[in-house]
């Protein structure tokens, strides 16, 4: 958790502290959904090379704590993340 990621001529640690919340605040998060959405959010983040270092869901909100590379821009990230993680669950839930 503590390691700084590098290239050969530069290092970096850049993390982040997201704060997500569904639309209308839907209380949906906390359900069964809570289960399936954390492992959800790891394979995605792995596609951005990008690591979730720690996520808290709440009842009408999630936090996440996201450890990005420099050469991503982070509202593409979380919009990937955020994007790919809603169709998942329409697909998978209906």
């Amino acid at each position: 958790m503590d390691e700084i990621l590098g290239l050969r001529h530069s290092r970096w640690e850049c993390k982040y502290h997201i704060v997500f919340i569904p639309k209308c605040r839907r209380r949906v998060l906390y359900g069964q959904l809570r289960n399936d959405l954390g492992e959800v959010f790891r394979a995605l983040s792995r596609h951005k090379e990008s690591r979730i270092e720690e996520g808290h869901l709440m009842v009408d909100h999630g936090h996440m704590l996201i450890s990005i590379p420099p050469k991503y821009a982070v509202s593409s990230v979380v919009g990937y993340i955020k994007g790919k993680s809603a169709i998942h669950l329409a697909r998978t839930y209906g």
